[in-house]
């Protein structure tokens, strides 16, 4: 019984084998012409398919506003002394400031800070302090910022940080830079396309990248009028000259390439 058992088995894989063969014999038989396997296979992208190119340009604008950065400094034997002190100083320069025809509104004062004064040399001793008041004044017309600098001084600024100048022109300056960006983007990228051997489609993309404002101002707040209109004469002060600002304009630009 057990030899009958396995001829059969024998059989059976015999049988198995040859209809393997005889599968993968059909199957490379099967005519090559139906099937047109390329040489290359090439993936295209279209989104892939453009010039990036990125471009800055400026103009310049004569600024007709500023923003002073002024800070008083104050020193005295003991702590609420100097405090005093130095209160009465910015106030002295507050009334000053709106003497020369600046409004409370744009003066504000900022960075308090009072701190000790040491004698190193005798055990970190403690000889006196020291406070400091820092005032800003914003919307002084440019006429008016070497007055509103004397004036101040004589009152007891002991510190300009700094003059930042400003212009009412600015949001048309920066459309004006905007447009040369964007043509100063296209020369660019039609120069790389035609160095390429393909020209130019449509803009697919155009980005404003970062943008500086901070010499934008919108509304005149503190100008110094007189009855006919004409802005006052400014008398003898502080040497200032504004020159110009720089208006930015920084974009990113794409465009679709026509092969």
């Amino acid at each position: 019984m057990k030899r009958r058992m396995t001829a059969i088995r024998g059989a059976l894989a015999g049988s198995l084998c040859l209809a393997g063969i005889s599968g993968l014999a059909g199957c490379q038989a099967a005519p090559a012409g139906n099937v047109n396997v390329p040489s290359a296979i090439q993936v295209t992208n279209v989104e892939d398919q453009v010039i990036s190119v990125t471009a800055k340009e400026e103009v310049k604008v004569v600024p007709d506003m500023a923003e002073l950065n002024l800070s008083v400094t104050s020193q005295a034997a003991d702590a609420e002394a100097c405090q005093e002190a130095n209160s009465q100083a910015v106030n002295q320069v507050a009334e000053a400031l709106k003497g020369q025809g600046i409004e409370e509104t744009s003066i504000q004062t900022s960075d308090y800070s009072l701190y000790p004064i040491y004698d190193w040399e005798n055990g970190q001793t403690i000889t006196g302090y020291t406070m400091d008041t820092t005032i800003t004044v914003s919307d002084v017309a440019i006429d008016a910022v070497g007055n509103v600098l004397t004036a101040a001084v004589d009152a007891g600024v002991n510190n300009i940080q700094s003059v930042n100048y400003m212009s009412s022109q600015y949001d048309e300056s920066y459309k004006q830079a905007l447009e040369m960006a964007v043509q100063s983007a296209y020369d660019k990228a039609n120069a790389m396309a035609i160095a390429g051997g393909c020209s130019l489609g449509e803009i697919v993309k155009i980005e404003e990248r970062g943008t500086n404002t901070s010499a934008r101002y919108t509304a005149i707040s503190n100008m110094s009028v007189e009855e006919d209109g004409a802005l006052a004469a400014p008398a003898a002060g502080a040497s200032v000259m504004p020159g110009q600002v720089s208006v930015e304009a920084d974009i990113l630009v794409e465009y679709a390439v026509n092969r």
